[in-house]
């Protein structure tokens, strides 16, 4: 990241790729990307990596509530599907990349 990332010589993107076969992936993703909206995406990430086997829109209310999302606005997101769309074109991106798991990495 130093060397490359921090200097300019790559650019780091992050896309969505939640795999079809975990029932719970995609409303995984649009919770990270609720989260971020109240800037706490990398938080609620790592969170539900940490904790896969737990990600059931009411154990992804209580992650929120405990890095200080307001709780109210979160549940809204994550009911309303307003980043389904930009997470299925993030899969489309990937699949078109040549993506076929996660995690993935790509240079060009």
């Amino acid at each position: 990241m130093k060397e490359y990332v921090d200097t300019g010589k790559i650019r780091y993107y992050f896309l969505d790729f939640p795999l079809y076969f975990h029932k719970q992936a995609f409303k995984a993703a649009e919770a990270a990307e609720c989260a971020g909206d109240q800037g706490k995406f990398w938080e609620m990430h790592e969170k539900l990596f940490e904790n896969q086997k737990a990600l059931n829109p009411e154990d992804m209310i209580k992650y929120a509530e405990s890095m200080g999302l307001n709780g109210k606005n979160f549940m809204q997101c994550l009911d309303s599907g307003v980043h389904a769309d930009g997470i299925r074109q993030d899969i489309a991106e990937g699949k078109n990349a040549g993506v076929t798991g996660t995690p993935s990495s790509l240079l060009g």
